[in-house]
């Protein structure tokens, strides 16, 4: 599926990395829902890991990237998910500072 929410025929570098970005979401939810530095650090690999995988391709290899209006779309989500990565340590540090505190 694309930025527009539309399925369409990709290449298998475009498949490629969208198996990325669904698996760094998995990881953010799975952080989510168990916070632990392990999960957090896991989410946070994927989702530097698909940042890189939208660079703009060079020649010859501009047909092994997401279009750019996608690459755009997912570049965003990146940054949102780095948002709530830092929110998820945020919450992991309290959680820890009251544990030692009690």
């Amino acid at each position: 599926m694309n930025a527009s929410g539309n399925h369409t025929c990709l290449a298998p570098a475009e498949k490629e990395i969208q198996t990325y970005i669904a698996i760094r979401d998995n990881f953010l939810a799975e952080a989510e829902k168990s916070l632990t530095t392990k999960n957090i650090d896991r989410a946070n690999a994927a989702n530097d890991f698909v940042t890189t995988c939208l660079r703009p391709a060079r020649a010859p290899y501009e047909g092994q990237s997401l279009s750019e209006k996608d690459a755009e779309f997912e570049r965003t989500r990146c940054g949102t998910v780095r948002v709530r990565i830092a929110a998820l340590r945020a919450r992991l540090s309290l959680k820890i500072d009251h544990a030692h505190a009690a």
